[in-house]
């Protein structure tokens, strides 16, 4: 017989948890979660980005300002254009997790495992 032990992982505190809900709430529109996808080891300006979603880029700017206040990208002034990017591999990280447990969901054999 094998000894089953449970293994408890201690609580994250109250601000985390909150801040990973406002995290997640972020995450859970589909613009906001393209444009972090698009941001994956690159950085973008918000024409561009507009551009490849076709949307106005008025839209994206106010998605964009919701990712900034979430700490989810990061910007860069040259000149009169704006360049977001990811601010750390923890974001990468978080969006491709999401997306593959998504394939997982949706298909026999998810596409990341081909």
């Amino acid at each position: 017989m094998i000894a089953v032990t449970e293994q408890h992982t201690a609580v994250p505190a109250q601000a985390e948890l909150e801040h990973a809900v406002e995290v997640l709430r972020l995450l859970a529109d589909r613009t906001r979660l393209a444009i972090l996808t698009m941001l994956d080891g690159s950085e973008m300006s918000v024409t561009s980005i507009a551009e490849t979603l076709g949307r106005p880029s008025a839209a994206v700017s106010q998605h964009l300002a919701k990712l900034r206040s979430g700490r989810l990208v990061t910007a860069r002034r040259d000149g009169t254009t704006i360049y977001y990017s990811q601010p750390d591999e923890h974001v990468a990280a978080l969006v491709a997790n999401v997306l593959q447990h998504t394939e997982h969901a949706l298909y026999e054999v998810p596409p990341h495992h081909r």
